[in-house]
């Protein structure tokens, strides 16, 4: 099993390099008055991080509200 990890391992990160090397053409992302000049695949590695981040995020405040929602109230006595 552990070869086969090493197979899916080594499989995946000639997936990234060929990705790296096939979009290394710069593109120019403006916000407002801010501008940001870099690779593609490094803009779109970014864009997946701070989805990752952002979903995240949403899904952890998703569930509190609804363990929050679910919780029995506390007893008065």
């Amino acid at each position: 099993m552990r070869y086969a990890y090493l197979a899916l391992l080594i499989a995946a990160a000639v997936v990234v390099f060929t990705f790296k090397f096939q979009n290394l053409e710069t593109v120019t992302v403006q916000f407002l008055s801010a501008s940001l000049t870099l690779p593609l695949s490094v803009l779109l590695v970014l864009v997946y991080l701070l989805g990752m981040l952002t979903g995240g995020v949403v899904l952890s405040l998703i569930r509190g509200w609804v363990q929050g929602a679910s919780a029995k109230p506390p007893l008065r006595t």
